[in-house]
């Protein structure tokens, strides 16, 4: 058995949304072998495997295939463990040492716009036409988005990734990012049903993204034999 924590990662300021991610911080004794298919089993966007929780190490599996950078699964794994006592300053996923900080509630990562998994940022005309997409198995992956108010920076997305196995994000950090590195400064994005995400140029070719963290639940997961 190994202890799995369920979080929802970019709430709302009532807690409510967010995308839901499952942790092991003992995942140092999940075989890698085991991992893609537990993260299969879970059905969540992404999984993560902390394999050392002194220096942050970790990796990162979505229903189908390991990421070397992921942005919700950096925000949530940081929150919590800042949580159960052990925060780190820095992840250290496959891609590379992700910063980490927390102010007033939220937890932010930092990271490289060239680490972002491949989108289509998909411009369209309004949030309703946002809101009126079907999500399509056929496509790449795509980040579809319009300005709420461009003045002040909000914007409303969508997510679809199903090169990586998953039909619709509810809440995507490295898209996010990755979107803030195209327009070059801060945005605050509502992304899903009603998830928040906030993302603003770092300098250096970095890009921060963050937001709040909710834990559902912790329990006991089986292992395979």
């Amino acid at each position: 058995m190994a202890e799995l924590h369920v979080l929802r990662v970019f709430v709302n300021e009532e807690g409510e949304w967010g995308n839901r991610l499952g942790v092991f911080l003992n995942g140092a004794t999940v075989s890698e072998p085991e991992r893609q298919g537990i993260a299969a089993e879970l059905g969540f966007s992404e999984t993560v495997f902390v394999e050392d929780l002194a220096s942050g190490r970790a990796r990162v599996h979505t229903p189908t295939v390991e990421l070397p950078f992921a942005g919700h699964p950096a925000v949530g794994t940081a929150w919590l463990l800042k949580r159960i006592g052990t925060p780190v300053a820095t992840l250290r996923l496959p891609a590379g040492e992700v910063a980490v900080r927390a102010e007033a509630g939220d937890t932010y990562i930092e990271a490289l716009s060239e680490w972002v998994p491949p989108f289509e940022y998909r411009e369209l005309a309004s949030p309703a036409e946002v809101a009126a997409l079907k999500p399509s198995g056929g496509e790449g992956n795509v980040y579809a988005w319009a300005w709420i108010d461009e003045a002040a920076g909000t914007i409303r997305a969508r997510s679809f990734a199903p090169e990586v196995g998953i039909v619709e994000d509810e809440a995507t950090g490295s898209a996010a990012l990755g979107l803030c590195a195209r327009l070059g400064h801060p945005v605050t994005i509502h992304q899903g049903h009603g998830s928040v995400l906030l993302a603003r140029p770092t300098g250096g070719g970095r890009f921060e993204v963050g937001g709040r963290v909710s834990l559902d639940e912790a329990r006991e997961h089986p292992l395979g034999d």
